[in-house]
């Protein structure tokens, strides 16, 4: 008796190791599917051509320590004048931004455009921030170089990733005079919280929590970084202007909180929507009038003698 019992209990647990592995097993596949769609994307498309732009723009090349070099396509404007760097957001790339580039170019302003890593051709996964700031240092390091800008006088315009990007870099090359932020997040943690409640895994509390582990041990190198709730108090230097969009509540409500935490001089725009590709043409015309109005008062297109 006690022999056979012994037998049922052995396949009771057996069975029951069996399902606890199998649910650990999903479990796991689920979070590293999840962890996947988010950090490693397809956006499609490859990079633009610039001989089939108008404008006259040219390739730039695009490298520093830690960034996968790229080209950039580079607009003229004003001979000696201040450049504007267009960063896109997540699951963006440059060739949405080409209406806006002849709105800057149309003002004289030289205007860059260049994809982060993952986007537009360009090989690689996203941090959502972190390694795309490298990026953008660079393509400013890019514009910097070269003898027919005022390598002192730099602007940005950057979307959602883009967006976090462009005040990181801001906070760290004195070069950039001006930003203009739309749809921006304090840290890439909070943009990951996000992408993951928008695929629907992450409100699974047990695969959220794993995917955030996962990210942080991605991204180690980080752990210390400031967010930009921490630096946009001292950022007095750079003129910022905050974009909300009234269709995403998420990143509005953390656009405006990063206004109000901001040192002057500081604006703020509310439009309709968040995506400026989304935008109907009278939209964008709009957008376009008041983005390029903010640079016209903080950064002028005009040129300035060498220092």
């Amino acid at each position: 008796m006690d022999f056979f019992y012994s037998a049922k209990f052995a396949k009771f647990t057996t069975a029951a190791l069996a399902v606890l592995f199998l649910l650990v097993a999903a479990l796991l596949l689920l979070t590293g599917f999840s962890f996947y769609r988010v950090i490693s994307l397809d956006t499609g498309g490859g990079a633009l051509d610039p001989r089939t732009l108008l404008g006259n723009p040219h390739v730039v090349s695009i490298s520093g320590p830690g960034v996968t070099p790229r080209d950039g396509i580079f607009f003229p404007g004003q001979t000696g004048g201040p450049t504007i760097i267009l960063a896109p957001g997540f699951r963006s790339q440059s060739s949405a931004l080409l209406t806006l580039v002849a709105a800057f170019q149309d003002n004289n302003y030289n205007v860059l455009i260049f994809d982060f890593s993952g986007h537009g051709g360009v090989k690689g996964g996203t941090t959502l921030g972190y390694r795309e700031t490298r990026e953008l240092l660079a393509a400013v390091q890019a514009v910097a170089q070269r003898d027919d800008v005022d390598p002192e006088r730099i602007g940005i315009w950057g979307h959602d990733m883009g967006a976090y990007a462009a005040i990181s870099a801001a906070a760290a090359d004195g070069r950039i005079r001006a930003v203009a932020v739309d749809s921006a997040y304090d840290s890439p943690e909070t943009m990951f919280t996000l992408e993951l409640k928008r695929q629907g895994s992450g409100n699974l509390p047990v695969v959220r929590t794993l995917c955030h582990w996962a990210f942080r041990i991605l991204n180690l190198s980080h752990r210390n970084d400031p967010t930009l709730m921490q630096r946009v108090p001292g950022m007095t230097g750079v003129a910022k202007l905050f974009i909300q969009g009234r269709d995403d509540a998420a990143l509005a409500e953390s656009t405006l909180a990063l206004f109000l935490a901001a040192g002057e001089p500081r604006q703020q725009m509310i439009v309709p929507k968040s995506s400026y590709a989304a935008m109907t043409d009278e939209e964008k015309r709009d957008y376009q009038k008041q983005v390029v109005s903010f640079f016209l008062q903080h950064l002028p297109p005009t040129s300035e003698p060498p220092k």
